[in-house]
C-alpha cells in the first residue's frame, strides 16, 4: 500500500483531529450542562426576629420631615454646602475607597475568567540547516526546521468551585461599594461637624471678646475711682482679676479654632492654611432646623451602608466555605497539547496531537482539607456574628442622637430662660452698687454668671447642630447616594492609570448595579 505524501497524510490527521476536538467540545457541554451541583451553603441573612419591628424611641420624639435636597442645605448656609461639596471631591479616603472598588471590580474579572478554557503556548524554536545528500555529485540542500506546540486546559465546574468564586468575588464588590458609601458619609458628616464647631468657637470668641470690653471698662472705672479715693483697691483688684481671666481663655480658644481649621483643610485635601469657603457665610452658627428631613424606610437598620457592607461580608465568606468543600472531590478538566515540527528534509511537517480528560483528586491531605472547611465555616459565623453587632450599633447611633438632639433643644430653652436671667441680674446689680446697697463684688459676680450663661448657650446651640448632623449620618447618611456612583476616581486619576495599564471598560461607571 502506498504510503501519502507528506500533505495528504497531514489533511487526514487535521480533519480527525477536528473531529476528535467537535466531539470532546460537545463531551465538555454536556457535562458543564449535567454538572448542577454547587457545594456549600446558600447564603441568607440571619433573622433576629426585631429588625423590621424596631422602632427608636427617641427617635418618635424628633419631628420629621420629608426631604427637599441634601441634608446639608437644611441648614441653609452656603459655606457648609461648599465644605461639604469639596470635603466630598477633594478627600483622599474618598479617593482610596473609590479604588478600592476598582480593584474588587477587576478580582471579579478575574473570577469570571476561571470558567473559560486555557490555551497556553507551551514552545516554540526555529532555525536553518544544510543536509548532505549521499552522492556528492547531486550536492547539499538547504532547510528550516524547527516545532511549535501550545497546551490548553479546561477544568469543568463540576462542584461549583468557580461559580462560588465568582459569588464571593462579587459580593466583595458590592462591600465595598457600600463601604465606599459609608466613607463619603463619614467624610460628609465629619466636614460638617468640623465646620460647625468652627462656627461654634468663633461666636464663643466674639462672646469672650465682648465681655472683656466691659470689664476692660470696669478696670478703668473702678482705677479711676481708688485714685480719687471713692473706691478701694479691693474693687480694683477684683475687677482686674476678673478681667485677666476671661483673657486668659481667649489664647486656648483661638488656639482650638487653628486646629479646627487645620482638621477643616486636612478633610478638604489641603495644606493648613485659610479656606475661602468660610467667607461665604457669616462668622456664626446657620440657623437650626427644629425637625430632622429624613425619609425613615421600614427597614430603617439594613438601609445603612456599614449594615450592607457587613452582610457583603458575610456572604463572600459563605461563598468560600463551598469553595473549600470542592477540594473534597475529584477535579475533572480536559485539556490537550498539540506539537508540529520539522527535522528533516523531505518528511514534511511531524504533527504530534495529546487530547484527553485529566483528574486530580487530593486523597492523602491527612485532614487538611476538612480542617480548612471548618475554618471557613468559623469565619462565616464571624462574619453574621459581625453583622449582627453592626445592626445593634447602628441601632444605638440612631437612638443616641435621637435623644441627644431633642435634649439638646430642651436645654437651649432653659438657657435662653437663663440668660435672660443673668441679663436682668447684672442690670440689678449695677443700680444697686450704684445706690450704694450692695458692694461691687456683687456687680463682678452678676458679670461672670452672664459669661458663663452666654459661653454656655453658644455651646449648647453648637451641640444641637452638631447632634442633627451626627442623627442625618445615623439614619444612614441622606435619602440618595446615587450621585456618589458617577466618579469613582476623578479624571486625572483616571488618566494616569489608563497610562500605566490597559483598564478597558473597568474605570467606568456601572449602570444598574443593585447597591441595596
Amino acid at each position: 500500500m502506498r504510503a501519502g505524501r507528506p500533505d495528504e497524510r497531514w489533511s487526514r490527521h487535521a480533519l480527525y483531529c477536528r473531529g476528535l476536538t467537535a466531539r470532546l467540545g460537545l463531551l465538555a457541554v454536556s457535562l458543564s450542562l449535567t454538572a448542577c451541583t454547587t457545594l456549600g451553603p446558600e447564603f441568607a441573612l440571619p433573622d433576629a426576629g426585631w429588625e423590621d419591628q424596631w422602632q427608636s424611641a427617641s427617635l418618635a420624639d424628633v419631628r420629621l420631615r420629608q426631604p427637599t435636597g441634601t441634608w446639608w442645605e437644611q441648614f441653609e448656609d452656603p459655606a457648609l454646602t461648599a465644605i461639604v461639596t469639596a470635603a466630598e471631591a477633594n478627600n483622599n479616603n474618598v479617593k482610596i475607597a473609590g479604588l478600592r472598588v476598582l480593584e474588587a471590580r477587576a478580582q471579579l474579572g478575574g473570577a469570571e475568567a476561571t470558567r473559560l478554557p486555557q490555551l497556553v503556548v507551551g514552545s516554540a524554536a526555529a532555525g536553518y540547516g544544510v543536509a548532505a545528500r549521499g552522492n556528492q555529485a547531486l550536492g547539499n540542500t538547504d532547510f528550516l526546521f524547527g516545532n511549535v506546540g501550545a497546551q490548553i486546559g479546561w477544568e469543568l465546574d463540576l462542584w461549583g468551585r468557580f461559580r462560588r468564586a465568582i459569588e464571593g468575588s462579587e459580593a466583595a464588590w458590592l462591600a465595598t461599594e457600600a463601604a465606599r458609601h459609608d466613607v463619603i458619609i463619614l467624610v460628609r458628616a465629619e466636614a460638617a461637624r468640623l465646620y460647625l464647631v468652627h462656627r461654634t468657637l468663633e461666636e464663643r470668641l466674639v462672646v469672650l471678646r465682648e465681655n472683656a470690653a466691659l470689664q476692660r471698662r470696669n478696670v478703668e472705672i473702678t482705677g479711676v475711682l481708688f485714685r480719687q479715693g471713692a473706691a478701694n483697691e479691693l474693687d480694683l483688684q477684683q475687677a482686674l482679676a476678673q478681667l485677666l481671666s476671661t483673657e486668659a481663655a481667649l489664647p486656648a480658644l483661638e488656639q482650638s479654632l487653628t486646629q479646627t481649621r487645620n482638621g477643616l483643610s486636612v478633610l478638604l485635601g489641603r495644606l493648613p492654611g485659610d479656606l475661602p469657603e468660610l467667607a461665604l457665610s457669616p462668622a456664626q452658627l446657620p440657623s437650626i432646623p427644629g425637625w430632622a428631613a429624613v425619609e425613615v424606610p421600614a427597614d430603617l437598620l439594613r438601609r445603612r451602608p456599614d449594615v450592607r457592607a457587613a452582610a457583603y461580608q458575610a456572604a463572600a465568606q459563605s461563598a468560600r466555605i463551598g469553595i473549600a468543600k470542592a477540594d473534597l472531590y475529584p477535579s475533572l478538566s480536559l485539556g490537550g497539547s498539540i506539537q508540529i515540527g520539522r527535522t528533516e528534509p523531505g518528511l514534511g511537517n511531524a504533527v504530534d496531537v495529546l487530547v484527553g480528560p485529566g483528574i486530580r483528586w487530593n486523597i492523602l491531605d491527612f485532614g487538611q482539607i476538612r480542617a480548612n472547611v471548618r475554618v471557613q465555616d468559623a469565619r462565616f459565623e464571624q462574619a453574621l456574628f459581625a453583622y449582627r453587632d453592626t445592626v445593634l450599633q447602628a441601632a444605638a447611633e440612631v437612638d443616641n442622637n435621637a435623644v441627644a438632639f431633642t435634649r439638646d433643644r430642651e436645654e437651649d430653652i432653659l438657657l435662653t430662660q437663663s440668660l435672660d436671667a443673668a441679663r436682668r441680674s447684672l442690670n440689678l446689680a449695677n443700680l444697686l452698687y450704684r445706690e450704694g446697697m450692695v458692694d461691687f463684688q456683687r456687680v463682678l459676680d452678676a458679670q461672670s454668671a452672664l459669661l458663663r450663661q452666654q459661653d454656655r448657650q453658644v455651646s449648647n446651640r453648637g451641640e444641637i447642630a452638631i447632634s442633627l448632623v451626627q442623627l442625618y449620618k445615623a439614619l444612614g447618611g441622606g435619602w440618595d447616594l446615587s450621585a456618589a456612583d458617577d466618579q469613582l476616581v476623578d479624571e486625572a486619576t483616571r488618566e494616569r492609570m489608563r497610562a500605566r495599564v490597559n483598564w478597558g471598560e473597568v474605570l467606568e461607571p456601572m449602570v444598574g448595579k443593585d447597591n441595596e
